[in-house]
């Protein structure tokens, strides 16, 4: 690529169509239809087909169909209708995805809420958004209550509703690790005002879904951090969402059939499981083996049990089953894919995967505000350290992180990205959405915070959070950098680095690490620190070292930095 050629024209000529697989289109036509009539003509297409696996329960596309027909015209009867938001607090399971699409086909808006959030976030959510009633597990039905919200409606539903038979007497045992207080014994009995999902179904009559504009009417709210500040509702509509499950179709459909069978222990509350599992998966007319929480024996033995095709992970993940006694139980060879998002995919954790399953893992890259999906690898020429290149229908740049001129390829700034997945904005926060977006070429383009590069060949490589950077004596480093090259360390099991304000310097550089449970105890913190002064420039060498039995995760295992930094008395 001529480097006299102007930045911007760089990233508008997409240099990266080049390098997509064969068969892959450049843009993709997103059907102008509402994603509760595109679930009523899958579950019509594929009526004899399973469409869920759960804990050896089969649910027919058929029966799925059926009982979230009934769901639609129950809540219909409770007044809930197009627009009203309405928060979904459960585990994987059935009723989430029933309720879910029969939300979607009355017109309202589904806003999920994290199983693992205590009352005061809950609390949070459902006042910010506004939500008129929640679908929740019986067991965190207390949770609701605490959080001193008035709603119009509190429905609940237990895991065991959807057991089978012979599984029903071990009660909630599949929640067990999830929520080991409660065991496998009785939930909280919840008020006489609350109602049962369970009698909803059994008395529901279907009804017409409701009329939607796909282009303007949400379809789902769910919450974030964004790119600034607390957690925001992003809004997305039903194009939104339609889109990215077209483009997930068009970016893989010489490997993805309607006969997929995919493991869904990734949390459907997070935009990645909602999304490219569940939404895309059920669209497709996949089989998805349902998990409410990700029991490493029981998944690897589902993937064999079942045939498995198609495999989602995170980071985190593969890392731990890289040495799992039971990875070789399982042939990875068989599957057609092994995708990994919602973090950084570090180096060294590929190649042992690769070392250890003689597969690859195709690495993607997406947020919330793009409904899961912005970049992916090309299976056939994956370069390992890049979270790929822009799906189809997706347009990327590199920006001054402080204004918004192009960056010149190679050189590092912040990732925008423009269409027709991107978020409406956040909800009820105009400031933010402002700040969130800026204008270019007539375009609207989504400032990710996140700070990248781009190769000549069109490939993106995430360098950090923008949040996340570290100012130290003038320099910017990347706590990624420093990760990276910890996680190299044979006997680091995982790490996160954060910036300590220091008035002297800006900000000083701390390691917190964890180390194999054989080496602990016989590694120093001045062993860290030469080990990384070796590898990593000067200004980049950590200050301080601090070894922990455990660093605190995010919903979807990544190492919480934010966690740290409020530990360290940081923002």
């Amino acid at each position: 690529m001529d480097a006299k050629i102007d930045p911007k024209s760089a990233y508008l000529a997409r240099p990266w169509l080049t390098h997509y697989d064969p068969g892959v289109p450049a843009e993709v036509d997103v059907p102008p239809m509402s994603l509760g009539d595109a679930f009523d003509a899958a579950t019509k297409r594929h009526a004899e087909r399973t469409a869920l696996v759960f804990y050896g329960r089969s649910i027919s596309f058929h029966e799925l169909g059926t009982d979230t027909d009934r769901a639609a015209g129950a809540f219909a009867a409770l007044g809930l209708g197009k627009g009203d938001r309405v928060a979904l607090y459960l585990v994987n399971c059935p009723q989430f995805v029933i309720v879910y699409f029969a939300l979607l086909k009355r017109g309202c808006i589904v806003t999920p809420i994290s199983p693992v959030y205590t009352s005061h976030e809950v609390r949070h959510q459902l006042v910010d958004s506004g939500a008129r009633a929640v679908v929740c597990q019986d067991i965190l039905y207390d949770n609701v209550v605490r959080s001193g919200i008035r709603l119009d409606h509190i429905i609940i539903t237990a895991i065991d509703e959807y057991l089978p038979r012979f599984k029903k007497l071990l009660g909630r045992s599949p929640l067990g690790r999830l929520f080991p207080d409660f065991g496998a014994g009785t939930a909280p009995a919840p008020a006489a005002a609350a109602i049962r999902l369970s009698d909803l179904i059994a008395g529901g009559k279907p009804v017409a879904n409701a009329a939607i504009d796909p282009d303007r009417d949400l379809a789902a709210l769910p919450y974030t951090g964004g790119t600034t500040g607390a957690p925001k509702g992003v809004m997305l509509t039903h194009r939104n969402l339609a889109a990215a499950s077209a483009v997930g179709s068009a970016t893989f459909a010489q490997y993805l059939s309607k006969r997929e069978v995919e493991i869904a222990f990734l949390p459907f509350f997070h935009i990645y499981g909602q999304v490219v599992i569940m939404l895309n998966g059920l669209l497709r007319g996949s089989t998805l083996v349902l998990f409410t929480t990700p029991h490493t024996e029981e998944i690897l033995a589902a993937i064999e049990r079942y045939q498995a095709s198609v495999f989602y992970g995170v980071p985190t993940l593969y890392q731990y089953l890289s040495d799992h006694k039971d990875t070789d139980k399982v042939d990875w060879r068989r599957l057609k894919l092994v995708l990994c998002g919602a973090d950084t995919l570090h180096e060294q954790t590929v190649r042992n995967w690769e070392r250890r399953t003689k597969t690859p893992i195709i690495e993607g890259y997406g947020l919330s505000e793009t409904c899961a999906i912005s970049h992916v690898n090309p299976t056939r020429r994956c370069k390992v350290g890049s979270f790929g290149v822009p799906v189809p229908g997706m347009m990327a740049a590199v920006v001054d992180p402080d204004g918004s001129d192009c960056r010149a390829v190679g050189d590092s700034g912040e990732l925008v990205l423009h269409g027709p997945n991107v978020m409406q904005g956040y909800w009820q926060a105009p400031a933010e959405t402002a700040q969130a977006f800026l204008e270019m070429e007539g375009r609207r383009w989504l400032r990710t915070g996140d700070i990248v590069r781009m190769d000549e060949d069109g490939y993106f490589f995430f360098l950090d959070r923008r949040k996340d950077l570290i100012k130290y004596r003038g320099h910017s480093v990347f706590a990624r950098d420093i990760e990276h090259v910890l996680y190299e360390h044979p006997k680091v099991k995982s790490a996160g680095v954060i910036g300590i304000p220091d008035p002297e310097v800006g900000q000083r550089i701390r390691a917190l690490v964890v180390l194999n449970p054989d080496a602990r105890g016989k590694v120093s913190e001045d062993e860290i620190i030469g080990y990384c002064r070796e590898r990593l420039a000067p200004y980049k060498v950590p200050h301080t070292v601090e070894f922990r039995g455990e660093l605190p995760k995010t919903d979807v295992g990544k190492v919480s930095r934010r966690e740290l930094r409020e530990e360290h008395g940081g923002t």
